[in-house]
């Protein structure tokens, strides 16, 4: 089963800094992913687009605010968004 992965880190190029945070992962199950565009158009953020081929892309993935409206939409349950860890908290027992 093919598929994609698409992580990325915060662009260092903008002009105001952007604080390093850990980011969704979107997975897109090519082989089962029927082209048909609902959840690139339901995306809020307009993290996901289509290419040439009509197959869909995390084009934007340091956007994404893991809605899961993607993952939601899809009818052929193609697409997962898993959010990032949480960083700075304790975990249930107090330890770190």
């Amino acid at each position: 089963m093919e598929k994609q992965s698409a992580t990325a880190s915060p662009s260092k190029s903008s002009k105001a800094p952007v604080p390093d945070k850990p980011l969704p992962e979107i997975t897109i199950f090519t082989d089962w992913c029927k082209r048909c565009g609902i959840c690139v158009a339901f995306c809020p953020q307009q993290v996901l687009a289509m290419d040439e081929n009509r197959q869909v892309l995390a084009k934007y993935p340091e956007k994404c605010i893991a809605c899961h409206m993607c993952e939601l939409r899809c009818p052929d349950f193609a697409i997962t968004v898993k959010e990032p860890p949480e960083t700075g908290h304790t975990s249930k027992g107090g330890q770190a």
